[in-house]
């Protein structure tokens, strides 16, 4: 194996670890805020998972900025996420309430953005072929959140907590091992944190990528939770059945992620993203209006297999954009956009779904993907 294609490799396993920890809370959420006394469990976890995609979008840009201005990636990437590892082991074995909780979750969140957002800039370091190393991202984040979700509903079923503690040791080793990737990232740039920042209001076409990934990551977060809500209460299926059921998403969302992103490369980013984004908001519709459970789970492979066609040629469209010394930041900034998207997709979604039901929801959700779509599509035509 090459030197670039096993750093790829070992930068992709840090991306994994972080999703797959991440995704291992899900379908046990209800059940875990529930071990930390909330008195509405639904209510409760979606504020928990939104507590740490607020900390990501608060945090995104200041690990991307220090990066580019120390020209440094590897340290970084391994203190975030041995720091978002204890964070997890903290949640496991803190004995306290809800809110104290949610604090917990907060700065866990903090410091896990900066491996997370790290790892897929130094993606964009390797090499000159953006669709490639993208989809590398890419696969990552499917294969963890594919396996997330079963593991993460066994474990529930086993102790509430447990997947705090399994995440926490993933994420942890991970760290570790980031530390034998050799750092490519450019000579640093000296500017202040302030500077670095103002690179997202000096590339004004950085918009694009980040509004469809605001929008895949909308529906991304809805199904994080809305989903795991409608297939345990409309089709009564328990933790691990509903981490089965969310796997068929995230699985064709994973597998068909690289090949999509080499062909990205071949044919340029604008068709991948305007047909996938012009479709993928019908199949979401169709997920929740599905009349029986086989039905409904056909439409999540579907939704799969059109998030994957996106994906990748929206990040890669980042990394054409960005300058060799803005990557970190031009990073940071999808992530954050992105991050943005799931919380909205959770507590927008969320409370749709509490308070109109599921099929409202789910057209908030495909709707909201169609609408945003359209909206920034003439601006991706005038890119390209």
């Amino acid at each position: 194996m090459s030197d670039v294609r096993r750093e790829r490799a070992s930068l992709a396993g840090v991306v994994f670890a972080v999703l797959f920890a991440q995704v291992l809370l899900y379908p046990g959420a209800t059940d875990l805020v529930a071990a930390f006394d909330a008195s509405d469990p639904e209510t409760a976890s979606r504020w928990f998972l939104a507590a740490e995609f607020g900390a990501f979008v608060a945090f995104a840009g200041v690990w991307g900025a220090l990066s580019d201005r120390a020209g440094r990636r590897v340290p970084f990437i391994a203190m975030g996420a041995v720091a978002g590892g204890v964070g997890y082991g903290a949640l496991a074995a803190a004995n306290v309430r809800l809110a104290g909780a949610l604090v917990l979750r907060a700065a866990q969140g903090a410091v896990t953005i900066g491996a997370f957002s790290l790892a897929m800039t130094m993606l964009m370091d390797l090499s000159d072929d953006h669709g490639k190393n993208m989809g590398a991202a890419g696969i990552a984040i499917g294969l963890g959140t594919a396996l997330g979700a079963p593991v993460g509903g066994e474990l529930t079923e086993i102790a509430p907590r447990l997947p705090l503690v399994v995440g926490g040791a993933v994420l942890a080793l991970a760290g570790v091992f980031a530390l034998r990737v050799p750092d490519r990232a450019p000579e640093g740039h000296g500017d202040s944190l302030r500077a670095g920042l103002r690179v997202l209001s000096n590339r004004p076409s950085l918009s694009v990528p980040y509004a469809f990934g605001f929008i895949d990551r909308f529906t991304a977060g809805f199904f994080a939770l809305v989903g795991t809500l409608y297939f345990r209460q409309e089709f009564g299926l328990d933790a691990g059945a509903t981490g089965l059921t969310l796997a068929l998403f995230f699985a064709p969302f994973a597998l068909l992620q690289y090949p999509f992103g080499r062909l990205s490369d071949r044919i340029g980013r604008t068709i991948p993203i305007a047909v996938g984004s012009a479709t993928y908001g019908l199949a979401v519709v169709g997920v929740g209006f599905a009349p029986a459970l086989g039905l409904a789970q056909g439409g999540m492979v579907v939704v799969g297999v059109l998030g994957a066609l996106m994906a990748p040629a929206t990040m890669a469209l980042v990394t054409d954009i960005a300058g060799d010394d803005e990557r970190g930041v031009g990073m940071a900034g999808f992530n954050a956009a992105g991050s943005l998207g799931f919380l909205a997709g959770i507590v927008g979604g969320g409370w749709v779904a509490e308070s109109w039901g599921f099929e409202s929801a789910f057209l908030l959700a495909g709707g909201t993907e169609l609408l945003l779509a359209a909206l920034a599509l003439p601006a991706l035509l005038r890119l390209d």
